[in-house]
């Protein structure tokens, strides 16, 4: 009797018929070639997916199948049913691999120590016990059971294959703890020549590994429940030439009140996966009533004595992060980016790790309804990008790469090692959501275009599953070198200041055709990375005048309106106001005691524009993520049912 459930939610397993053949002809089968048993993923703690755009061109077609003749006895024929009952033992929902890593395959199952079933093939598993875990499992399960093979099939011109009905969805299966063949789809046959893995006239063995998750390129298509977290981890351990001392990693999840929430014993302890059931995902500020949520990664390495040989922990946020052709996905949702380009600087102290002056930041960030920054010009402290983290604000990584100009081997050399080192620092933020390679380099030179070119598909070969972008600077968009190599497209312009001074009426229309000129160019995600106006607090005009707080409060509505034509758009994600704060720049006749274009003093006061920029930003929040808006974010004026 064959059992079928087809229901993709409950991702059932179902075993059919598992023959024998003994064939006394020639028969022929298309031959698999097969991945590694274990993949991993390159870096520590937390794997950002992403997506790519495929040219359909460039996908190779499947060979024809060939044999799988329905397995009938004949007088050159032999079939054995493998049908029965076997023992079945459920892998660890949290950590699926386990079993491959602990060759699970190379002994028999019940030395594994762990809980042995006895189930009959074919069936689905998932209702013949009264277990509601083993109902619900999505995951891997192990099949194993004994056979022999008769002595008389061990002759010359005969060949031994196996047979399976199907398995849902995916599976291996070894033969004497030797891998005979891997499987990836449900409901169709699939077999392989197994003669010289077996032992004729002796008791052999078969393992089969089966698992039933789903994801964007399995058929059917689906996923591991959306409350299902992953991490993959990757371990460098040192002083390994101690061979005397025999290791294993203990790795737990512990959740913001300390509990445990997987956790999973490690002997291969150079690379693993954790599921986390239930998982909370990191969001950023305003797209979610619970942002930066982080839990603690633990991992202790312990010698077979169970003495601690080292302990560290590990905060993660655990998020998924894409990206198209028209925009950014965090956990699948788009976003629009509200932000700015900021500095480590602030009076008395200049540039210098300050947690107060953090803490003021990121309470000024929340209050006026930001939900990300660039680290211009430079990256920022460690402690700055926890606290990134831990806030849910969103990060553009920055290069300290500014105004490069001569483009020569020795200093891509450098600038390669640079976005290394950077993105090895802090490729486990859950807050990085892109690396800038560079801000307003002269790429309108000709020999920008082999240096960037090199550097962005170097950057790109470790960039940790993020796009890349850069800010941009030239007058036209076609004599950028750079940004075709980019995954999004920035660029910076101060119309009405460096372009067109006191024109408050010349941004709104230049600033959606230049936009719309980037797009039209590249069919990229655009964001203007820099815009904004010098202002003196305290200094008042009406009407409005350059550097007058009511100028800076013109020029950023005059930018507002343009943004929203282009957020029509869909393509357009993002807008960073130049710049947070006033910061101090070196002695010029065109600087009055530094750069003035924040909408902060450098004492982290509000200009008179914050104020509008925070009615912006709180009220996208509310548009795009029905954010609840802050109750005070407007003044009583009047009650017009009065």
């Amino acid at each position: 009797m064959r059992v079928t459930r087809n229901s993709i939610k409950m991702r059932t397993i179902i075993c059919f018929a598992i023959t024998l053949i003994c064939v006394c002809i020639l028969d022929t089968i298309l031959s698999h070639n097969v991945e590694d048993e274990l993949s991993t993923t390159h870096g520590f703690a937390h794997k950002c997916s992403f997506e790519q755009i495929y040219c359909y061109d460039d996908v190779q077609l499947p060979k024809p199948t060939v044999g799988l003749l329905y397995p009938r006895a004949s007088e050159t024929r032999e079939v054995n049913s493998l049908d029965g009952v076997w023992e079945l033992v459920r892998g660890n929902a949290s950590d699926p691999l386990q079993g491959i890593r602990e060759k699970w395959f190379g002994r028999s199952l019940r030395s594994t120590g762990r809980e042995i079933i006895k189930v009959p093939v074919p069936a689905s598993y998932n209702d013949l016990t009264v277990d509601q875990e083993l109902r619900d499992h999505v995951g891997t399960v192990w099949y194993e059971r004994h056979f022999f093979v008769p002595s008389s099939w061990n002759m010359s011109g005969t060949r031994t294959w196996i047979r399976f009905g199907s398995i849902h969805y995916a599976c291996i299966a070894w033969i004497n703890g030797q891998r005979a063949v891997k499987h990836s789809f449900g409901h169709l046959p699939f077999e392989v020549e197994i003669g010289r893995l077996v032992k004729y006239g002796q008791e052999n063995r078969i393992t089969i590994m089966v698992d039933n998750r789903l994801s964007n390129s399995t058929i059917p298509q689906g996923a591991v429940n959306k409350q299902m977290g992953r991490i993959d981890y990757r371990l460098w351990i040192g002083n390994e030439q101690e061979q005397d001392v025999s290791k294993y990693i203990n790795v737990k999840l512990l959740d913001r009140d300390r509990n445990v929430v997987t956790h999973q014993l490690n002997r291969n302890y150079h690379n693993g996966t954790l599921l986390i059931p239930n998982v909370k995902p990191w969001w950023p500020y305003l797209m979610h009533p619970e942002p930066g949520y982080m839990y603690t990664l633990e991992f202790q390495l312990m010698a077979e004595n169970d003495l601690l040989l080292d302990s560290y922990q590990l905060p993660v946020g655990i998020r998924s992060l894409n990206w198209d052709n028209n925009s950014i996905y965090i956990n699948g949702q788009p976003i629009y980016l509200r932000g700015f380009g900021k500095h480590e600087d602030s009076d008395i102290r200049g540039k210098g790790l300050d947690n107060a002056l953090l803490t003021r930041d990121f309470s000024l960030l929340k209050w006026v309804g930001a939900n990300a920054y660039r680290t211009s010009h430079y990256p920022y402290s460690e402690e700055s990008m926890e606290f990134a983290d831990e806030h849910g604000i969103m990060i553009i990584d920055e290069c300290a790469s500014v105004n490069t100009d001569l483009f020569q081997p020795e200093l891509l050399q450098n600038h390669m090692s640079y976005l290394e080192q950077l993105i090895h620092r802090d490729r486990n933020h859950a807050s990085v959501i892109a690396w800038s390679i560079a801000n307003e380099p002269r790429t309108q030179k000709p020999e920008a275009k082999d240096y960037f070119g090199k550097l962005a598909n170097y950057t790109r070969s470790i960039a940790q599953g993020r796009p890349l972008t850069a800010a941009s600077n030239v007058d036209k968009p076609i004599k950028c070198m750079m940004s075709a190599f980019l995954d999004i497209i920035g660029f910076n312009r101060y119309n009405s200041w460096y372009h067109n001074p006191g024109r408050t009426d010349m941004i709104i229309n230049p600033m959606f055709e230049e936009a719309l000129s980037w797009r039209q160019l590249h069919q990229k995600p655009v964001i203007v990375f820099e815009y904004g106006a010098d202002t003196l607090e305290g200094y008042h005009t009406l009407p409005t005048f350059i550097w007058s707080e009511e100028y800076q409060t013109t020029m950023l509505s005059k930018h507002f309106q343009a943004f929203d034509k282009l957020r029509k758009l869909k393509w357009f994600i993002g807008e960073f106001v130049w710049n947070f704060a006033d910061f101090k720049t070196e002695q010029t006749y065109t600087r009055v005691g530094g750069n003035k274009k924040g909408v902060f003093t450098r004492n982290r006061q509000p200009k008179y524009s914050a104020y509008l920029l925070r009615q912006r930003y709180h009220m996208l929040a509310s548009k795009l993520n029905n954010a609840s808006l802050p109750t005070d974010l407007f003044n009583y004026i009047i009650d017009f049912g009065l």
